[in-house]
């Protein structure tokens, strides 16, 4: 008896020293492998982004990832470990197996979860932001006239776009959309330039457009900014109700009439958003495309808007840092380490997309 416990020991203490041997041989790795070494072309694309914006990522997220013991992660691998997983969308295990890694892959979701959890607490709140101020709102109005396809008097383009995902196990029903797939119908907010100023990823893919702009807190806020006398508004298309402070087109309006005119101009502006959502989505281009899997949302169509902050995100965070990236999450309820491959669906591309602004 003495003699098998003694061999279930000597098992369990050779498991340790192997283990032990693994990780200081990850940590030569590291040492001896800098990414930073690479020329900018091979960084990007080991990356897809630049050296300039990993060092100011890097920088930006610091205070929030610098590990307290000695022998920690530096903050350069936890954020490239992240940035790698998000570039390409696939499992964890061969990320930490990569050049300039070498992390196990309990590390790599360590690293990914602090990092998502970084940004959004540093880049969170400055970068994605709408107009509130009469000054923001007078800026927000001018890019729209300044803009290539000009529209007066509109602050923002607004629109929905499906998210795919597969069925989770709850409330199944409501995640499928009119396309026939499951998905999250998430409504986004942008200026001419492609900048975002709001989204909104709460609902499922059965909620239609005109539902998800009605429990908005943006639209409390544009009605209220109508009511006490500004005259300012966001323009959108036919899926949303015509009202004061939201511009949509005409239906039915014989050409060369003012009325045909204006439901151009309007197309023409609103398009910018639709142009968002192609780069989002056509920023990754591969053979694959990613799902992301949510074994348990429920409750996701609780009409709970009044328990959110204004302008709340929920489980859609998104981040923008310096240089003219956009980082894109889908959060808490659903982890990075659900993103599953299948072919046949669109969404934006490995739980993550980097937006050129």
């Amino acid at each position: 008896m003495a003699e098998g416990y003694l061999a279930i020991d000597i098992s369990n203490l050779d498991y340790r020293v192997r283990r032990l041997e693994r990780t200081l041989e990850r940590k030569l790795m590291r040492r001896e492998q800098d990414p930073f070494d690479l020329t900018n072309e091979e960084f990007i694309e080991l990356y897809r982004i630049n050296l300039q914006l990993a060092a100011d990522l890097i920088d930006t997220l610091q205070p929030s990832l610098q590990r307290v013991r000695d022998s920690g992660l530096s903050v350069q691998t936890q954020v490239l470990t992240a940035v790698r997983y998000y570039a390409i969308g696939c499992y964890q295990r061969p990320v930490g197996d990569q050049w300039g890694i070498s992390l196990s892959q309990s590390s790599v979701s360590r690293c990914i979860h602090d990092v998502k959890n970084a940004i959004n607490e540093r880049l969170l709140r400055p970068w994605v932001q709408f107009p509130m101020t009469p000054e923001d709102r007078q800026r927000a109005a001018s890019q729209f006239v300044t803009a290539r396809q000009p529209f007066q008097g509109a602050i923002g383009a607004i629109d929905c776009t499906h998210v795919a995902l597969l069925g989770p196990r709850e409330h199944e029903e409501a995640y499928v959309n009119h396309h026939g797939y499951h998905s999250l119908n998430v409504q986004a907010i942008c200026d001419p330039n492609l900048k975002l100023l709001n989204i909104n990823a709460r609902y499922p893919g059965a909620r239609n457009d005109s539902y998800i702009w009605s429990t908005s807190p943006v639209r409390r806020i544009m009605e209220h900014k109508y009511n006490r006398g500004e005259r300012t508004f966001l323009i959108g298309d036919q899926g949303y109700p015509l009202e004061p402070w939201l511009m949509t087109p005409l239906p039915n309006e014989r050409e060369g009439t003012p009325r045909f005119n204006y439901n151009q101009s309007l197309c023409s502006a609103r398009n910018c958003v639709e142009r968002l959502f192609g780069v989002l989505k056509n920023m990754y281009e591969d053979p694959d495309e990613y799902v992301i899997n949510i074994p348990n949302m429920a409750n996701m169509d609780d009409d709970d808007g009044n328990n959110l902050p204004p302008l709340a995100v929920a489980r859609l965070e998104v981040a923008q840092v310096r240089g003219g990236f956009m980082f894109l999450f889908l959060a808490n309820s659903v982890p990075p380490t659900w993103l599953t491959r299948r072919v046949g669906y669109t969404q934006v591309y490995g739980c993550m997309g980097l937006l050129a602004v």
